[in-house]
């Protein structure tokens, strides 16, 4: 849901033409008002690929260079190297590429952690020298990438921030008749690739929800094998009686998800986007931190507190915030609504130049190439 919401967001700001690179061919299920407006190039092994296979997409990039005048990269958690360096290296590559051949090219914002890998470092320095514009998504990850000599950083907010649409009709189905306040939670499968059982936490964390009245949600972020929240889910709804919890058993859209958040009371997720679509309404999130993306996160909101450490025994500090987050006028409460203002100022500087309205598909990043209205013969289709 977090690489969708990423393109959907951007894809609402533009109104210009989109060829969307995505690897191994995996097409986003995009809403009708978006989807018209956007092509898959034909480079599935871009990223990933060797061999022809991968020579080929990078001549279909080149290609499609030739005509277009915005390149932009999403998705970028991953610019660091700790999920694939071979991946993070690449991209960087490419995008210095397009922004060698003088286009506006940009790394819409991303996190950079603590450790970043010393080949997709200097990669990345590479890729700013040639005019790429980097833009961090929050302070913590702006203050590392400067201290790690990447110079031009601009620091910006998740686009996430500033997308419009909302589809309470996930709402309206899930919690029909609910009266009780409504606790979002989200039981990451991150932590469980990684070898953490958090289980027994998420199970406190759980019960004390429940013990304060509140009518629980169990909601997936992400379904993949390598990292499946549903799984994870439910598992822990299993730990509870029939009725006690609520499984969302599907990945609901990002409009969706927003339209569900509006009715949330708190929010405690191991996935940051879910954090990003609540904290957008004003409702605090609980957030378990990994690669360094939360902390920069709640810094921007002027909660630092709701970054928590994913190890076990976290539910004490969980149920803790939950005293001190969830009631009316609370401070928490108070500073999230107040950065609202600032925190979607810095997000629309992700969108500067892109157009009047200015890319999901995997933990991986994605490139948008926005192109004229004349296509390139080697790319197919009528003028647009």
């Amino acid at each position: 849901i977090g690489d969708q919401a990423l393109l959907e967001a951007l894809l609402e700001r533009t109104e210009l033409p989109v060829l969307l690179a995505v690897p191994l061919g995996q097409r986003p299920d995009l809403p009708a008002a978006l989807a018209g407006r956007v092509e898959l190039l034909d480079a599935p092994h871009l990223v990933y690929g060797t061999g022809a296979a991968h020579r080929a997409s990078v001549r279909r990039y080149g290609a499609a260079l030739a005509r277009a005048t915005h390149v932009s990269l999403i998705g970028a958690d991953v610019m660091d190297g700790n999920y694939s360096l071979p991946a993070s290296v690449r991209r960087s590559a490419l995008v210095a590429t397009a922004a060698g051949a003088g286009l506006d090219t940009r790394v819409i914002g991303f996190s950079w952690s603590t450790s970043p890998r010393r080949a997709a470092r200097r990669e990345l320095r590479r890729a700013e020298r040639a005019g790429v514009q980097l833009l961090a998504r929050d302070p913590a990850s702006a203050a590392r990438l400067r201290g790690d000599g990447v110079r031009g950083v601009v620091q910006v907010a998740d686009v996430v921030f500033t997308a419009r649409s909302v589809d309470p009709s996930a709402a309206e189905r899930l919690l029909a008749g609910v009266s009780a306040p409504v606790a979002l939670v989200n039981a990451s499968g991150l932590f469980a690739k990684r070898g953490t059982d958090l289980q027994a936490d998420y199970v406190e964390v759980v019960r004390g929800l429940l013990e304060r009245g509140m009518h629980v949600v169990l909601l997936p972020h992400v379904t993949r094998s390598d990292a499946d929240d549903l799984a994870v889910c439910r598992a822990l709804a299993a730990r509870f009686a029939p009725g006690e919890v609520q499984l969302v058993d599907t990945l609901l859209t990002p409009a969706q998800v927003r339209g569900l958040a509006r009715r949330a009371a708190v929010v405690v997720t191991g996935r940051m986007h879910l954090a990003v679509m609540s904290l957008m309404a004003g409702v605090p999130a609980i957030t378990l931190a990994t690669q360094g993306k939360v902390e920069g996160l709640m810094q921007l909101v002027g909660a630092p507190e709701l970054a928590v450490e994913p190890r076990g025994g976290f539910a004490g500090r969980v149920l803790t915030l939950l005293d001190e987050a969830v009631p009316a006028g609370s401070r928490i409460r108070n500073e999230v609504a107040a950065s609202s203002a600032s925190v979607l100022a810095l997000a629309e500087r992700n969108l500067t130049g892109l157009g009047p309205a200015g890319c999901r598909a995997g933990d991986e990043a994605d490139l948008a190439v926005d192109r004229p209205t004349a296509p390139h013969p080697d790319l197919g289709g009528g003028r647009r």
